[in-house]
């Protein structure tokens, strides 16, 4: 197990919005007293990516994302965890909503859910244009998700076995293998989708 820097934090306004992606970024490059050319010479991503990543002007990668998060010593789970306010847990607006691109750039994931508890279970607003394509290795052993479809069609792929699931219907299925959501239609599809990561320890009673 490597050994984490240590992460140094400022205060933040109470009024100030919840940091999107780019500021998260940002923030901890500073505090590790990292510049934009020792960033993108550890991560192996462009300056200028990192750049427009951490201005919010580029939806980046899960790869990008997940390079970047090596390069920091983190988890990616922590790349996308953000303070909050002591009055409130959580507000999000708009812009400042993490959003993650698929490789063909076809499929969106907007991370909806709470993000200082995506170590347990995360929710995205998932859209996929038609063709789009979103490929995702074997998340940890007991994984589960859960795709919700709101709009159009879409078909998810585990070890050959396809199963289609269209609009007002869940499919629930093991987020521990490799596993593909396609949207096969004709039209742009919206779902959401929440990955429970963490399974409940049961402790056997002795008698």
């Amino acid at each position: 197990m490597s050994v984490r820097r240590r992460r140094v934090t400022g205060e933040t306004a109470e009024n100030e919005a919840a940091p999107g992606l780019g500021k998260t970024i940002q923030r901890l490059r500073k505090a590790y007293n990292m510049s934009l050319g020792e960033l993108s010479e550890q991560s192996g991503v462009a300056k200028s990516i990192i750049s427009q990543i951490e201005r919010n002007e580029t939806n980046p990668t899960i790869s990008t994302v997940w390079r970047l998060s090596k390069a920091l010593d983190i988890t990616l789970d922590e790349v996308l965890k953000t303070d909050s306010p002591q009055n409130f847990l959580q507000h999000q607006t708009r812009a400042g909503v993490p959003t993650l691109t698929s490789e063909d750039g076809l499929c969106t994931l907007h991370i909806i859910g709470a993000l200082d508890l995506v170590e347990m279970f995360q929710v995205y607003d998932f859209h996929a244009k038609p063709g789009g394509t979103l490929e995702s290795e074997p998340h940890q052993q007991g994984c589960v998700e859960h795709l919700s479809v709101l709009k159009g069609t879409l078909s998810v792929t585990i070890e050959g076995e396809t199963r289609d699931i269209k609009m007002g219907e869940t499919l629930r299925y093991r987020g521990d293998r490799s596993h593909k959501i396609a949207n096969t239609g004709l039209e742009d599809a919206q779902a959401t989708m929440v990955v429970a990561l963490r399974v409940p320890v049961i402790e056997e009673r002795r008698s």
